[in-house]
């Protein structure tokens, strides 16, 4: 009989159900209070109920759990000085979206071989934000394939939906039915369109193919999210930070009766990159603040131990300690910098 199927497929391995490894690392009592509160709170500043700036700061990609939870021990001491005006959670990114090939993060190639042990890379996810939670640090992740909230989910207290996906009809209807707040992020050209359409799509009831906590494929009906928000990050034509574009994107969100809510992003095209730039922009966004604009509840930093970006060697043993295998990340002495001056930009709001 002619195969017609499957005729490109190398492998096909069965995965976990997410029942199941929920309950493999499970969360205790503390931590699940933990998680509702830093959510709620995060409803709070995308409401302005909180006055408190939501800062989502860390690696560009979390590539070495041990080196990740050296990270978090720095934020978690950090944070307590900073959380009477600043909301902070760690970027514990997972999945990295690909404009042609390259590491698509931990998830799916845990031991940066090319393996591809995607079974185990959902299990070291999964225990990572145990641990990150544990030690009382809200988590922020991206989801990119639609499958992996099922996994990592509950641990999450903020998702975004990046650049490459906010079109995505299929991240949007995945989005209607999160649990945590969701921002969506501009395009990679820069438009902004696509973002709040997501959102008008994420706040409303939807049906779509999905998988339930068995593993099985499901037809899964959502609410809506109603604490989705915008994420400013400039796009190829250049940065979209400023007053004049933060300006004209509430507006534009005011429009569409959705949330007036923005978050800029400090790293990507609207700082070209350019760990250097990533302190300007968070100071013009702090300008904008200190100059009344409410609309602004947050920012987003690309951080590490240690400043830069370095390619993915096949020696694994001649990988610097600390350095993004990604986008470029600014070093601890200078995020610690930045957020304190940040902090004392902040008390005009309080």
């Amino acid at each position: 009989m002619q195969k017609l199927s499957d005729l490109r497929v190398r492998s096909s391995v069965s995965l976990p159900s997410p029942e199941s490894l929920r309950k493999e690392i499970d969360k205790t009592k503390q931590q699940r209070e933990f998680i509702a509160k830093s959510r709620d709170e995060i409803h709070r500043v995308l409401t302005r109920e909180d006055k408190r700036l939501l800062v989502i700061v860390g690696p560009c990609s979390i590539h070495d759990v041990e080196l990740g939870k050296e990270y978090a021990r720095k934020i978690k001491n950090l944070s307590g000085e900073l959380e009477d005006r600043m909301l902070i959670l760690m970027r514990v990114y997972f999945e990295k979206p690909r404009t042609t090939v390259g590491w698509k993060g931990l998830i799916m190639d845990p031991y940066l071989n090319g393996s591809c042990e995607i079974p185990e890379g959902l299990k070291i996810a999964r225990k990572f934000l145990d641990e990150v939670t544990a030690m009382g640090i809200p988590a922020a992740t991206e989801f990119v394939d639609p499958i992996t909230p099922q996994y990592i989910s509950d641990f999450v207290s903020w998702a975004a939906i990046g650049a490459r996906t906010t079109e995505s009809q299929t991240h949007r209807q995945m989005a209607s039915g999160l649990s945590m707040p969701v921002g969506f992020k501009n395009s990679t050209e820069g438009n902004l369109t696509p973002a709040i359409n997501a959102i008008l799509a994420a706040t409303q009831s939807q049906t779509f193919l999905g998988i339930g906590p068995d593993g099985m494929a499901s037809a899964v009906t959502t609410d809506g999210n109603p604490d989705c928000h915008a994420i400013l990050r400039g796009g190829i034509h250049g940065p979209n930070y400023q007053k004049k574009e933060v300006d004209e994107t509430v507006l534009r969100l005011a429009e569409k009766n959705v949330s007036t809510a923005v978050m800029v992003d400090c790293s990507h095209d609207n700082s070209s990159k350019d760990i250097r730039k990533y302190g300007e922009v968070l100071n013009e966004v702090l300008n904008q603040v200190a100059g009344g604009n409410d609309s602004i509840i947050g920012v987003m930093i690309e951080s590490n131990l240690n400043e830069g970006s370095q390619s993915l060697a096949e020696d694994r043993k001649l990988l610097k300690t600390g350095i993004s295998i990604t986008d470029p990340c600014i070093g601890w002495e200078e995020t610690e910098q930045v957020l304190r001056k940040a902090y004392q930009r902040l008390a005009c709001r309080f």
